[in-house]
């Protein structure tokens, strides 16, 4: 069996917590601030169409030509986004965590690290892609959050 890979990804916004978890738990703000160009609908299952999606849901992205699906499995509201791999075609064994921490001055420090497992012979390509998407993945929604309002409309 091939060896666990991993990233870590650490980003600050000046947004509060429950901004940045607003653009987490909904999938369909992923395309506007993430590395990923749109949500699969037809390929996606128990999404809220309120925005709040439960575990159990899976999530499916599209990036250029590759469709990838998500499925979550864990949440604490604000703090804590947890998912593993339902389809994907280049790793196996995926799981990612994604933290949400208060700063001290009201902005979020966002955690988003992971493992997974390459398909043979990708190990080398997959390691740097995944760090360097998943920090992309974290910059985005750590941005993004500070231009939002802090109450929603």
């Amino acid at each position: 069996m091939r060896d666990m890979l991993s990233y870590d990804a650490t980003a600050v916004s000046a947004a509060p917590p429950a901004v940045v978890w607003r653009l987490l738990a909904d999938a369909r703000t992923w395309p506007t601030w993430s590395a990923v160009d749109s949500l699969v609908a037809d390929r996606s299952s128990g999404l809220d169409p309120g925005g709040s999606d439960p575990v159990g849901a899976v999530r499916a992205f599209r990036t250029g030509r590759t469709v990838t699906g998500e499925r979550l499995t864990g949440l604490v509201e604000g703090k804590q986004l947890t998912y593993e791999d339902a389809f994907n075609p280049t790793i196996r064994d995926y799981r990612a965590v994604v933290d949400l921490t208060p700063t001290a001055d009201g902005g979020t420090t966002i955690h988003w690290h992971g493992t997974y497992r390459a398909r043979w012979g990708m190990g080398w390509l997959m390691n740097r892609v995944m760090r360097r998407v998943m920090q992309q993945m974290a910059d985005g929604l750590a941005s993004h959050a500070q231009t939002l309002p802090p109450e929603p409309a």
